[in-house]
C-alpha cells in the first residue's frame, strides 16, 4: 500500500533546493520532480510551491528566468545559485544529523539508557 507522506514544516525549501539543483525546471516541474524522487509518496500543493518558489527567489538561493515550456506555454525556470548550493549543502547535513538523533530515540529499547 502507498502511503503520502505529510511534509514537515521548514523542509519544503529543502526539497525545492534539491530538484532544482538537479538541472532547471519551471514551477510545475518542481512538483513532477518531487514527485518522482519520492515514487509519489510526496504530494506539494501549488499553493505551497509557489510562494516557496518566490521566497527563495528573494533570499537569492535560486535566479530565474522566462522561458517557453515543453507545451509551449511561457514559463519561469528555477536555477540554483551559488548560495543556494551552500545553503542545500548546509540543510542537508542538518537534515542528516537531525535524521540520525531520531533514528536513534527510535532504536532505544526497554530498559536500555
Amino acid at each position: 500500500m502507498s502511503k503520502q507522506v505529510e511534509l514537515l514544516q521548514g523542509t519544503l525549501d529543502m526539497l525545492i533546493l534539491k530538484a532544482v539543483s538537479l538541472g532547471g525546471l519551471h514551477g510545475y516541474g518542481v512538483l513532477l520532480r518531487l514527485q518522482q524522487l519520492t515514487g509519489g509518496r510526496l504530494q506539494i500543493q501549488q499553493g505551497s510551491l509557489y510562494p516557496a518558489l518566490y521566497r527563495l527567489e528573494r533570499k537569492g538561493l535560486i535566479t530565474s528566468e522566462w522561458g517557453e515550456s515543453e507545451n509551449k506555454r511561457r514559463a519561469k525556470f528555477y536555477r540554483l545559485s551559488a548560495a543556494g548550493r551552500k545553503q542545500l549543502k548546509a540543510e542537508t547535513a542538518l537534515w542528516n544529523d537531525f535524521s540520525a538523533v531520531v533514528a536513534g530515540v527510535l532504536r532505544a529499547v526497554p530498559g536500555a539508557s
